[in-house]
Order: C-alpha cells, then structure tokens, then sequence
C-alpha cells in the first residue's frame, strides 16, 4: 500500500476536501461499516442511512479526528455506533409519537356517534313536534312551511294567499305558544344521570 493509501494520508486529503479521497475511504469502509450499523439498527434502509451520515460527517468534520485517541477505523466505529443509536432513538420517538397520535385520535369523541347527544336531539326534536302539533291548523301550515320547508312570509303569503299581516301575525302568535311550551325544554326528562 502506498503512502498515499493510508488512512492517515487520505483523511489528510479529505481536510483538503479532495472527492477522490473520501471516494477510497469509503470504498476501504463502506461494508465493514454497514455490517456494524445494520448489527446496531437491525435494518437495511436505516443501516445505509448511518452509512451515509458518517462519510458525510467524515467529509464535513474530518478535523476532530485526534491520532492520539486511536485509529482511525476505531473513530469511525465509535461515531457509527452514536448515529446508529441516535438513529434508533429517533425511530422509536416517532414511532411512539405516532402511536400517541393514533391514541389520542381513538379517545376523542366522534360528534356523529355521540350517542347521548343523539338520545338528546331527538327527545327534543319530538317535543318540538308535539308543540307544533298542538297549535292551530293556520298556525300550523305558517310554522311548517317557514321553519321547514324554507319559505319566506312573503313566500307563504303568496302561497296561502293570505295577507302578508296576517301571516306574521300568525308566526308571532305561534311563537309565544311554542315559547309558553318549550320553555322547560331540556330541564325535564332530559336527566340521564342518576
């Protein structure tokens, strides 16, 4: 092996941000360093992602490397070691995240199958109903077709041929029927509770 072939001289080329340097290197370490990152992740897509992330952490910080700490393959696989633990902690982060997600998204209550805001809805939908059954036939027809189907008073005057006055007078004099009967609305038979 030359000199120039040593890891000593191509991490020297590599401070000097030579391709061709960090090129040899990798092709020196590459599968000696997936075997160790894929024994520490268990998994290839992530093994070759710490792969990447050394060589490229090798190309941006070559500098911190210390000949008097040990080799440089030891550097190698300490830092391969940390990216492939902060790897699987980042991993195991998101995955919890996303569990803690999917739980919170199973604990919050659906509005459409809020059972006792139904029971609630239609107790009172039918009140609402017998009220408007016990008010007079004129006042009746006015009520249904304004509330219910949509129609304006000057619709209903047209429709019923009747006169705008008569058909607001027959609202409000519903209205003050339906308040006189609806004004316990929910206080009672409502109670689900003990």
């Amino acid at each position: 092996m030359s000199d120039n072939g040593t890891d000593a001289a191509l991490l020297a080329r590599i401070l000097g941000k030579d391709p061709e340097a960090l090129k040899l290197m990798y092709e020196r370490y590459e599968r000696p360093i997936y075997a160790f990152a894929y024994r520490i992740v268990k998994d290839a897509m992530l093994a070759e992602e710490v792969v990447q992330e050394l060589f490229l952490r090798l190309w941006n910080s070559a500098e911190r490397y210390d000949s008097g700490q040990g080799m440089l393959s030891s550097w190698l696989f300490t830092i391969t070691r940390n990216i492939a633990i902060d790897a699987l902690r980042l991993r195991q982060t998101r995955t919890s995240q996303q569990v803690t997600e999917a739980e919170q998204l199973n604990r919050e209550p659906d509005p459409e199958s809020d059972t006792a805001g139904l029971a609630t809805a239609n107790v009172v939908g039918e009140q609402v109903r017998s009220a408007i059954r016990s008010l007079n036939e004129d006042q009746q027809e006015v009520m249904e077709l304004i509330y219910f189907a949509g129609y304006t008073q000057q619709e209903v005057s047209a429709k019923c041929d009747i006169p705008l006055g008569t058909v607001k007078s027959r609202v409000r004099l519903a209205m003050k029927a339906l308040k006189t009967q609806l004004e316990d609305i929910g206080k009672e038979g409502l109670s689900y509770g003990p």
